[in-house]
């Protein structure tokens, strides 16, 4: 289960990365359902990349995989190709959606948007890391 107060913490601590590397961001928590649990939209961070940070948040849960590794999966040719346009255009298929595991098992995920691919993972990085 991911609380609120779990969803403060992880967000708290990606905030803190988004500050350090100087790229305002939104910071999603997704709880195991794929729910929105929390959401963040730092001054300044693209109005475009609220809804991004959320949908990461829900595909990664959905998926049980890093937003950055389906997206490799889902190139041209690759065993999940096309998978971006099921669940009525919820899945995001670039880097910055990091499930969060407790005991070794799903039950919720960050999605960071914002900056590019690398910050936004780095971002969803530490705010995992928090959990």
């Amino acid at each position: 289960m991911v609380t609120l107060a779990d969803a403060r913490r992880v967000i708290a601590a990606a905030e803190k990365k988004a500050v350090e590397i100087g790229q305002p961001m939104n910071i999603a928590v997704a709880d195991a359902g794929g729910n929105l649990v929390s959401h963040v939209r730092m001054d300044n961070a693209w109005l475009g990349s609220i809804d991004i940070s959320i949908k990461k948040a829900y595909t990664s849960r959905a998926f049980d995989i890093t937003t950055r590794d389906l997206a490799t999966h889902s190139q041209s040719g690759g065993q999940f190709f096309g998978i971006h346009a099921s669940n009525d255009g919820k899945i995001m298929i670039f880097a910055g959606g990091i499930p969060l595991k407790k005991d070794g098992k799903v039950v919720g995920a960050i999605g960071v948007s914002g900056g590019s691919g690398d910050q936004d993972h780095a971002v969803a990085e530490a705010g995992a890391a928090a959990f």
